[in-house]
């Protein structure tokens, strides 16, 4: 069984390192905690990207937790990832929060992969929002450099989608 001490002191975890979520199992009993995706400091905008409740989790922990197994979490960042060489690339971002998708549906093939040659107005990909499938076009032509969210991820506002180099 968890304490509510440390439930809090795993949605700080989580809110702090910026990482997916978390599942931790004991005694029998799972807890999964969803996170947010990190967004790079430059690209936020106004206050905290938090929900209040993850924003305000660590003001209320002291004491932190072990986890089982004394290894890091699942899903947990080992290395900060690499960033591509941001000098010419164009930013395809998320319109709006909702759910990334890298294909139409769990069966058919990605619209675009890395190294893929994608046209202005060519979907690379769908964002989900209250049931709605929104696809998103590219900006540019250019080759696709990099995917930041993983398939059904959720994306918030202005978050970084592709890198795509013209």
């Amino acid at each position: 069984m968890f304490t509510f001490a440390e439930l809090v002191e795993l949605i700080r975890i989580v809110a702090e390192t910026r990482i997916g979520g978390i599942e931790v199992e004991r005694e029998g009993m799972r807890v999964s905690i969803e996170g947010i995706p990190a967004v790079p400091q430059h690209e936020r905008r106004g206050a905290s990207l938090l929900p209040p409740q993850l924003a305000m989790a660590g003001q209320f922990a002291s004491n932190p937790i072990a986890l089982p197994g004394g290894g890091p979490a699942p899903g947990s960042p080992t290395a900060p990832a690499a960033q591509p060489d941001e000098e010419g690339v164009s930013f395809v971002t998320s319109p709006i929060v909702g759910t990334f998708y890298q294909a139409a549906s769990p069966e058919s093939e990605p619209y675009v992969k890395m190294g893929d040659y994608v046209s202005k107005g060519q979907v690379l990909c769908i964002v989900e929002a209250m049931k709605l499938m929104n696809e998103i076009e590219a900006d540019v032509s250019g080759t696709v450099v990099r995917r930041y969210p993983e398939n059904a991820q959720p994306v918030e506002f202005g978050e970084r989608l592709f890198a795509v180099r013209p």
